[in-house]
């Protein structure tokens, strides 16, 4: 049984710029946007923006809207994409107060849809508006365009519930980020068996929950209430050139790597859970109890959609402390085990995982149900997806416009987790199992020398060994 490796850092995939960089004045050359089919495949910055500020009769559509406010941040920072659409705004505010008076009549439409534009943004991206020239932008724009509509004071009441709506998701995701600043270090922490309590005295998983259902479905919360703290722009941040990481640097950085480090910490830390509740049983026949019952418990993973807790699990399995434990393994009955391992098998790029996943997908978009809208992919499959989605495709086509298309590709799919992502987990939550799958102590490397002392070869002959000796083997 092979080891499977823990994820890796996702910073760590940030090392190497992307290629296709052309010159600038082939952009300016070829500025006008380009379809396909109906479909806007590429275009200069400069256009794509002046497509994204609404006019009298026009209005972007929303999946326009969210991949141009996601992937604009690969070129320039958000705050200057803010202030370019301020700008517009203004133009067109003023082509129609100086136009005729059939101009002016169709004023507050167009003050109505600015509006709508500042609300999704602030609503999908409040991180934007973080600091206060950013949040002075918004202000200005608004007051410069609903200035001459004192009379209106329906757009007044939307920017003013768009303004407190922002004020809410900052403070919210503030204490987020104070919890998780709690938490992180709970998922760090390795604490070692061996020099802890008696081990008769330390708790087990079975002794916490013995259900392998109501494990999963715990196991599912966990997952939902981690991956809530992970937002659009945490993801573009992987596929975005290291040079503009580095240029565009603001506050708000470093809690979005915070984000996805967190995960990426709970996933390493329920395998080497796993592992540690399997070498810490000395009884031969208990730890293959345990084997199974993770088996199970994988499996129930499975079953609801969560594919990240079913690969965690399956990894903590392959470590070689419990993968080397040979004579457990052969009381094991594996078939259900070869059945998970088949959908995880990582052949023609992880074939079967994709085919299940697209099942719960497609089982989300017509359930009746919320368990039946859960999905949770493997998280790091999905990261590498969008990682290489973005390395094999130019950020620019070589007349030097933006190839819009594969932006478009990488939101469709960060979308898609962003509506897996929220659903609401529809289990009841069990604060004692929780608490115990988030804070029970996991083996040190010190401690996996533990699995060596659970089946090592006798040193006497067998024949010689008594009963009890014979069944610890």
């Amino acid at each position: 049984m092979e080891t499977m490796p823990q994820t890796v850092i996702f910073t760590s995939m940030l090392g190497s710029g992307c290629s296709g960089q052309v010159q600038v004045d082939m952009a300016e050359r070829s500025a006008d946007p380009i379809f396909q089919d109906g479909r806007l495949i590429s275009g200069s910055l400069e256009a794509l923006i002046e497509r994204l500020v609404p006019t009298v009769e026009y209005y972007p559509d929303r999946t326009f809207i969210f991949t141009l406010l996601l992937s604009s941040r690969a070129f320039i920072p958000p705050a200057e994409l803010l202030a370019r659409v301020g700008r517009l705004c203004l133009k067109r505010k003023q082509q129609l107060e100086t136009g005729a008076e059939a101009d002016k009549v169709n004023m507050k439409p167009f003050s109505a849809k600015i509006i709508q534009l500042l609300r999704e943004w602030t609503e999908t991206f409040p991180y934007d508006f973080q600091d206060e020239r950013a949040r002075k932008e918004l202000k200005e724009i608004a007051w410069r365009i609903t200035q001459c509509d004192e009379e209106n004071s329906t757009i007044k009441k939307t920017l003013s519930h768009v303004t407190e709506s922002l004020d809410k998701a900052l403070l919210s995701r503030g204490q987020q980020n104070e919890i998780q600043e709690k938490v992180l270090p709970c998922l760090l922490e390795k604490g070692s068996l061996l020099k802890s309590k008696a081990q008769a005295s330390q708790k087990d998983i079975l002794s916490v929950c013995g259900d392998a259902s109501v494990l999963a479905q715990q196991l599912t919360h966990v997952e939902l209430e981690r991956i809530k703290n992970i937002y659009p722009e945490d993801l573009m941040q992987l596929v975005s050139h290291t040079e503009s990481l580095d240029n565009h640097k603001c506050c708000g950085d470093i809690k979005k790597t915070q984000n996805l480090e967190a995960y990426d910490n709970w996933f390493n830390r329920l395998s080497t859970l796993v592992a540690t509740e399997i070498c810490r049983v000395g009884r031969k026949k208990q730890r293959t109890r345990l084997v199974e019952f993770f088996i199970d418990v994988a499996r129930e993973c499975f079953n609801i959609g969560n594919f990240n807790c079913m690969m965690a699990i399956i990894s903590g399995m392959n470590l070689s402390p419990v993968a080397r434990l040979k004579k457990t393994w052969s009381k094991v009955k594996t078939a259900k085990f070869d059945v998970l391992e088949h959908h995880m098998d990582p052949s023609s790029n992880f074939c079967n995982y994709r085919t299940a996943l697209q099942g719960a997908a497609q089982r989300a978009q017509t359930a009746r149900s919320s368990r039946e809208k859960i999905v949770i992919p493997v998280f790091n499959l999905f990261i590498k997806d969008i990682y290489f989605l973005n390395k094999i495709h130019s950020d620019r086509l070589p007349n030097g416009q933006i190839n819009f298309k594969k932006f478009l590709d990488i939101s469709r799919q960060i979308n898609d987790f962003m509506t897996w992502k929220a659903v609401e987990c529809p289990f009841e939550k069990e604060k004692r199992v929780q608490n115990y799958l988030l804070t029970a102590p996991v083996y040190t490397e010190e401690g996996w020398r533990l699995s060596w002392k659970r089946e090592r070869l006798p040193t006497r002959n067998p024949a010689n060994l008594s009963w009890k000796e014979r069944a610890d083997i």
